[in-house]
Parts: structure tokens; C-alpha cells; sequence
């Protein structure tokens, strides 16, 4: 099994593209990057912590690569936005691919390049790939939040605008 951590904006939005896919051992919601042990969600939501809202998902690469990994994570975050995701504004909602060993560096490195020479955006990518940092799931109640408050998950992404961006941009 290898871990793989996507920040996307909400980490809400990031489970569903993932979690029903071959291989995949499990996601959980979290935060990493930043310089405070064990944050809370009401600590990294102020943007103050150096933390960012991320998924972390195990998987068998033999079943499902780190590669097709990237491809799905590409078309769920607007990568030219520096400033946050959508509707969710702020530092912890910034978009990077936290990578866990050199193999996963260069497979993100040359995705992103992909992107960035694909004439889809007129904007610098501006995606981050760093080193995996300490991973702190997030509270219970974010964990399977969709399932769990299926009516506020949808509510809550219908408004936020990445349907929308999704459909236009990567469709």
C-alpha cells in the first residue's frame, strides 16, 4: 500500500472522485503543511495555521497507479488559483499534491507539466508539489461528510461553483 495526499479546497469535495475506485483503501480527510501540531478545524478554517484541507488516500498501486490517481485529481481544482478554491477563499484551501517518495515527484512534476502545456488554461499553474508533511485527520464529522450530511454536501457544492468549473474547464 502507498499513501497519496491531494489538497483540492474543501476536503469534502475531494473524497468522491476517489473513493469508489479499484484499489482505493481508504480516504480520510485532513490537514497538512503547516506549523501547528495537532490542529483543529476551527484553527486551520482561519487561514492562520500554514495547514491546508487535504485527502489522504491509501491505495495498491498495482491496482490502481499513482498515475491514474493524477488524472483523476487534476479535473476536481481550478490549478491557476492561487488564492484558494472556488468559493472557499483563504491559504487552506490552496491546491498541492503533498508527494510521498521521489517516484511520486516526478509523476506529479511531469502531470503537472502536462497541464500546463495543454492550452486548457491561459494562467500559470500555479499547483504546488511538496513533500508530504505530518498528516492530522480531521475531525469525525468530516469524515465521510457526503454520506453523512448528504443534503448540506450537496447544497453546499452546488453553490460553490466547482460543478460549474469542472464542466467547462476539463469536460
Amino acid at each position: 500500500m502507498e499513501k497519496a495526499t491531494f489538497a483540492g479546497g474543501c476536503f469534502w469535495c475531494m473524497v468522491t472522485p476517489f473513493e469508489e475506485q479499484p484499489g482505493i483503501h481508504g480516504i480520510i480527510s485532513g490537514y497538512t503543511g503547516g506549523h501547528v501540531d495537532n490542529p483543529t478545524y476551527e484553527q486551520v478554517k482561519t487561514g492562520e495555521t500554514g495547514h491546508v484541507e487535504v485527502v489522504e488516500i491509501t491505495f495498491d498501486p498495482e491496482v490502481f497507479p499513482y498515475e491514474r490517481l493524477l488524472e483523476l485529481y487534476w479535473p476536481q481544482i481550478d490549478p491557476t488559483d492561487d488564492g484558494g478554491q472556488f468559493r472557499d477563499r483563504g491559504s487552506q484551501y490552496r491546491t498541492a499534491i503533498f508527494v510521498h517518495n521521489e517516484r511520486q515527484r516526478e509523476l506529479a512534476e511531469q502531470s503537472k507539466q502536462a497541464v500546463a502545456s495543454s492550452g486548457r488554461f491561459n494562467q500559470p499553474i500555479v499547483t504546488e508539489i511538496r513533500d508530504a508533511a505530518v498528516f492530522y485527520p480531521a475531525e469525525d464529522y468530516h469524515q465521510d461528510y457526503h454520506k453523512k450530511n448528504e443534503k448540506h454536501y450537496k447544497e453546499d457544492r452546488a453553490i460553490s461553483g466547482r460543478d460549474e468549473f469542472i464542466e467547462e474547464n476539463w469536460k
